[in-house]
């Protein structure tokens, strides 16, 4: 206990205690993405960074610990009219980064508070200048609009706003309701056009694929009335010649049997064979003319006609046979 007391009250006891609290008054070890703010007699002297930093013990003292990291702050959910007057309630958040500590503690007294205040008041503009469905489909422009106006208010307050974006829009239960309304008549008016359209596609397609299907088959009609007369061409084309070449092959036939009659007639075999001839050919058409008619005219002479029929075919032959008959 002697021990104790004796070394309280020594002198360089207090000494050693004075000198580390004033090495520790100035010396200090700032964390990454912080910034002290330094004054001296209660005037703004420096910033310090990151690091290892010397000060003047009880001269100067750190008036303010910022941090330079990103923050978020939440925008409380407030009431905001729209351009078409309606009033709807509305929250957001906001992004800010400190960019440089002295401002933000010589400039501002809270400037987290001052974020918020202004946020609110900028919500509100961006909603009074627009009307409800712009609201609801225009978030980015609402977004961006908030920013722009707070990144040139907060500049002052060595503030940076990063971003902001709305959290929620909620409507009145009777304007919702009518939106649903309308929504529903939207859907059901696009319902009936599709299908409108669609029948009127379906019916220019039916239609297009009847006339197709017309014009095929009348160019099929056609290319089977240009084949078939083609085919009847070519088979009266091919009848003719047969027709001609059977005339042709017959008058040569009927050619070559006059010459053989003419040169078997020349002689005397062939004369009683063509008297023979004759004779029977008379008899079988006098005979014809019996049998086809139950009336038969006669002027009793049907014997002297067939003799007289036959000395003319005799004379005939005679005739040819002086024809034919070598000159002395």
């Amino acid at each position: 206990m002697e021990i104790l007391l004796g070394i309280i009250t020594s002198p360089a006891f207090w000494v050693a205690v004075v000198l580390l609290y004033t090495l520790k008054k100035g010396i200090h070890f700032v964390p990454q993405n912080r910034g002290y703010v330094i004054y001296r007699f209660g005037k703004y002297t420096k910033t310090l960074s990151s690091g290892l930093n010397f000060i003047v013990p009880f001269v100067e003292s750190v008036e303010a610990d910022r941090n330079l990291k990103e923050q978020t702050l939440l925008i409380p959910q407030q009431s905001a009219i729209t351009k078409d007057n309606i009033a709807i309630m509305i929250d957001g958040v906001l992004f800010i980064k400190v960019i440089d500590a002295a401002a933000a503690t010589n400039n501002i007294t809270d400037y987290k508070l001052a974020c918020t205040q202004l946020a609110m008041t900028s919500m509100r503009n961006a909603i009074g200048s627009m009307e409800l469905d712009d609201c609801f489909q225009n978030r980015s422009a609402i977004n961006a609009k908030i920013q722009d106006a707070m990144q040139s208010a907060t500049q002052p307050w060595g503030l940076i706003v990063l971003r902001f974006e709305l959290l929620e829009i909620a409507i009145p239960p009777s304007i919702k309701e009518d939106m649903e309304k309308q929504m529903t008549a939207e859907r059901q008016k696009r319902s009936a056009i599709l299908t409108a359209e669609g029948e009127k596609i379906a019916a220019i397609t039916t239609a297009e694929g009847q006339k197709q299907a017309r014009v095929l088959d009348a160019e099929a009609a056609k290319a089977e009335q240009v084949l078939a007369a083609e085919a009847s061409k070519e088979a009266q084309i091919l009848e003719a010649a047969g027709k001609a070449e059977a005339i042709r092959l017959v008058a040569i036939a009927e050619a070559e049997a006059l010459t053989t009659i003419g040169k078997s007639a020349s002689t005397e075999e062939g004369q009683k064979a063509v008297i023979l001839n004759l004779a029977q050919g008379a008899i079988a058409a006098h005979k014809a003319i019996a049998h086809e008619s139950t009336v038969v005219l006669s002027d009793g002479k049907t014997s002297d006609n067939i003799v007289n029929t036959v000395a003319q075919a005799m004379a005939v032959s005679s005739a040819v046979n002086l024809t034919h008959a070598p000159r002395a």
